[in-house]
C-alpha cells in the first residue's frame, strides 16, 4: 500500500511569501491547498506545482472557510501542515484609520487564523500530530505610529498562537509563528524603494526554507517563535 501523501494548506497565496511557502512544500513532497480570494490568481501556480491545487477563499467568513477546507479533505485529504499566510496592512495612525480598517485588519489576521485552525485542529487531533504556522509580523510585538490597526490585530494573532500552543503542543500538534521582520522582496517592493539592493529585503524563498525546518523540528525541541529578517536589519 502506498504511503498518504502529505497535505499541506498556503491560506494567503500571493506573489511573495504565499507562493514561497507552497513551492517549498510542493518540493518537500506535500499536495499543497492554494487558497487565495480569487482562485484564477492562483491557478498557474497551482499548475506549476504537482499535486497542487487552488481554491478560492475568504479567511474572514466561515462559511467560506468551511466550505473550501470540506473540499481540500474530499480532493487532498487530511492536513498536515497549516501556513496562514494571510494578511492585511492598513498602514495609518489612530487618527486617520477608520473603524472600517480597524476590523477588517483584525478579520483577516486574527479571525482568520481562528476559522482556519479551528478547521484543520479535529484532524489532526483525531491523528496526533499536525502543524499550524502563523506568518506574524514585529508589529505583534509593538505598537508604532501608523500601526493602530495593524499591530493589534497582528498581537491578536499572536496571542491566539501562544494559547493555541499551551493547548495543542501537549497533543502533538505543533503551533509556532513565523515573525517577518523587514520589506518582503516583491515587485512593488523593489518598485517603491529602488536605491534598495538584494541585501535590504526578506528574500521569500529563504523564509520558506525557514517555516519547512520549522514544521519539521524534533518534537522534543520544538519552537514556538521564530524572526526571520535580512542580515542587515536594523533590530
Amino acid at each position: 500500500m502506498n504511503e498518504r501523501k502529505r497535505v499541506a494548506v498556503v491560506a494567503g497565496v500571493g506573489p511573495g511569501n504565499g507562493a514561497a511557502l507552497a513551492r517549498r512544500f510542493a518540493e518537500g513532497g506535500y499536495g499543497v491547498a492554494l487558497l487565495a480570494r480569487t482562485a484564477s490568481k492562483v491557478e498557474d501556480l497551482a499548475q506549476q506545482l504537482e499535486g497542487a491545487k487552488a481554491y478560492a477563499c475568504d479567511v474572514s467568513d466561515p462559511a467560506s472557510v468551511s466550505t473550501v477546507f470540506s473540499a481540500i479533505a474530499a480532493e487532498l485529504g487530511t492536513v498536515d501542515v497549516l501556513l496562514f499566510n494571510a494578511g492585511s496592512g492598513v498602514f495609518k495612525s489612530i487618527e486617520e484609520i477608520t473603524p472600517a480598517d480597524f476590523e477588517a485588519s483584525w478579520r483577516i489576521n486574527a479571525y482568520g487564523s481562528l476559522l482556519c485552525s479551528q478547521a484543520v485542529i479535529p484532524g489532526m487531533k483525531a491523528r496526533g500530530s499536525g502543524t499550524i504556522l502563523f506568518t506574524g509580523a514585529t508589529a505583534s510585538l509593538r505598537g508604532n505610529k501608523r500601526t493602530a490597526a495593524f499591530a493589534p490585530a497582528k498581537a491578536a494573532q499572536r496571542s491566539l498562537a501562544e494559547s493555541m500552543a499551551r493547548t495543542l503542543w501537549p497533543i502533538g500538534i505543533h503551533v509556532g509563528l513565523l515573525i517577518v521582520d523587514g520589506v518582503v522582496d516583491l515587485p512593488r517592493t523593489r518598485q517603491a524603494m529602488p536605491d534598495k539592493n538584494d541585501d535590504f529585503f526578506v528574500d521569500p524563498a529563504g523564509l520558506a526554507e525557514t517555516a519547512c525546518f520549522f514544521a519539521h523540528q524534533n518534537r522534543r525541541a520544538w519552537s514556538f517563535e521564530v524572526e526571520v529578517r535580512p542580515f542587515g536589519e536594523n533590530w
